[in-house]
């Protein structure tokens, strides 16, 4: 494969220097390069500000929807292909689904909002409302695309999904994009920008690509520019407190760590729907992926009595879950993304273990890829770990407490802030209490009961009509949502002016 090009200026253009390697996580083969180095970035960000901006932004909603449809469709179309190279990042053909298929879906329903939203090129929000006693003299708020670049700072574990998600929204907004993958699986986004700059679907410089760790990269950032980053709450603050940033004022959209809990009912017994359902979700989100998701389960809150039972449940259906080469017929499980993603899943194993009891873990053959065995420990609910360290594999801790209401909320928030929290109960008024409780601490809540335990995709599933974020460690940022997740990108402007003058250039 070589070393990875960037797509800048509307061309492709090799860095300089040798770059860092990237791996198999299954064998630990070299399968190409990444390098930031000796890439003209200032230009080329201007270039994208000025030709790609004005391109989107003179096209309608409904023109940025049909190429957005028509980028789903092509990553559709080349579906099998694109799971091919998604293995080199240790999915499963089952994981590589999930990542390929949430990207194509993501990008058609932004085709459809936008068909919806149609000719307009900005938002009105709201109507002209009179100023004072004045008849004539109006205000009306507008939200139009800002003039800048959207840079979009992608995580390792979604390299198709996740670029589109933020794709999707900045270019229906009205912006360019600029799209940095991570390192570690940046062939299957490069691959997939390839094909839609190959099919020539958007107007010249609406996408760039960036690859490696370029140097300087947001000291040319300008106040009319967004970034949004996923990624580790650490890396997000050091973004954030950027003195290019601070100083010039661009947007930052964080999405960063999220010890997610999941709060199964007094009422909920073994045997019951809403119990199996609870088990199906957590060995779900342990399994898929390698646990390397965002929104995954990561600790399980129990009424004391039934700890034993729920851990016996989900032993029964890990043991199920073969690990293995992904590449192989009925491995459900495969590595992690890298050898040193897979140095500090372990690591995390053993802080958790300080103050828990591992009481399951997969008996496997490590070999050279970067495989960690799917661990389920039992963890005191007073040990601060539980509730403060992410372990980004397929490690979950089952936490006792009293069945209480109060004290299950309290214990969620321990957290202090996630993407989504589930709560397993067919008790309105208990569940109706920890819902609303752990509400303001997450982006989303899963309510799990025996009316949709058939129908729920289960907590660990983003979808673009609901908001994908969180505040607190999750990072305080919000993307997706349908149109309200435009607004990341758009200047919210008041408009004081004569009625009919105002009216006339809405119109136009």
């Amino acid at each position: 494969m070589g070393t990875l090009a960037s797509y800048l200026k509307g061309a492709w253009v090799q860095p300089s220097g040798e770059g860092s390697p990237i791996h198999d996580a299954t064998t630990g083969e070299e399968v190409g390069r990444v390098s930031g180095a000796g890439l003209d970035l200032g230009p080329a960000l201007a270039w994208s500000r000025r030709v790609g901006g004005k391109a989107v932004r003179s096209a309608t909603f409904a023109e940025r929807g049909a190429w957005l449809t028509a980028l789903g469709k092509l990553v559709h179309v080349n579906r099998d292909m694109l799971l091919d190279v998604s293995r080199q990042g240790g999915t499963t053909r089952s994981d590589g689904k999930f990542d390929v298929d949430g990207a194509s879906a993501t990008l058609t329903y932004y085709g459809a909002l936008g068909a919806k939203l149609g000719d307009a090129r900005f938002l009105r929000d709201g109507e002209a409302k009179p100023i004072l006693q004045s008849k004539r003299f109006v205000a009306q708020h507008l939200q139009l695309p800002r003039r800048g670049v959207a840079l979009h700072i992608n995580a390792y574990n979604f390299p198709a999904w996740g670029m589109a998600e933020k794709l999707a929204v900045a270019v229906l907004a009205g912006m360019p994009v600029v799209v940095k993958p991570s390192p570690t699986t940046a062939p299957l986004a490069h691959r997939i920008v390839e094909l839609w700059v190959d099919a020539g679907v958007m107007p010249e410089g609406i996408i760039s690509l960036l690859h490696g760790e370029p140097e300087g990269l947001f000291d040319h950032l300008t106040s009319q520019d967004c970034v949004a980053f996923t990624g580790s709450a650490k890396t997000g603050r050091w973004l954030r407190s950027h003195p290019a940033v601070v100083a010039c004022g661009a947007r930052v959209n964080v999405e960063a760590d999220s010890v997610n809990a999941a709060v199964v009912g007094p009422d909920v017994t073994v045997g019951t729907e809403t119990f199996e359902m609870m088990v199906s979700d957590v060995v779900k989100d342990m399994t898929q992926k390698a646990g390397q998701k965002c929104t995954a389960i990561r600790r399980v809150l129990v009424p004391e009595g039934r700890v034993s039972d729920t851990i016996e449940a989900l032993i029964e259906r890990l043991e199920g879950e073969a690990v293995g080469d992904p590449a192989e017929r009925g491995v459900r499980v495969g590595p992690v993304v890298d050898a040193a993603q897979q140095q500090r899943v372990l690591d995390g194993i053993e802080s958790l273990s300080e103050g828990a009891q591992v009481v399951w873990q997969a008996k496997i053959e490590v070999g050279a890829g970067a495989f960690v065995a799917p661990t389920l420990l039992k963890m005191s609910q007073g040990h601060p770990c539980v509730h403060q360290t992410e372990v980004f594999g397929p490690v979950c801790s089952v936490v006792a407490y009293s069945g209480d209401a109060e004290e299950a909320v309290r214990l969620v928030r321990e957290g202090d802030g996630g993407l989504v929290c589930s709560v397993y109960s067919d008790d309105v008024a208990w569940a109706g209490d920890v819902v609303l409780g752990v509400a303001p601490w997450h982006g989303r809540v899963h309510w799990g009961s025996r009316k949709v335990a058939a129908q729920s995709p289960g907590p660990g599933t983003v979808l673009p009509n609901l908001v994908h974020g969180g505040p607190g460690r999750a990072g305080g940022g919000e993307e997706l949502g349908g149109v309200r997740g435009l607004a990341f990108y758009l200047q919210r402007t008041a408009i004081q002016a004569d009625r009919g003058l105002l009216g006339r250039i809405l119109e136009d």
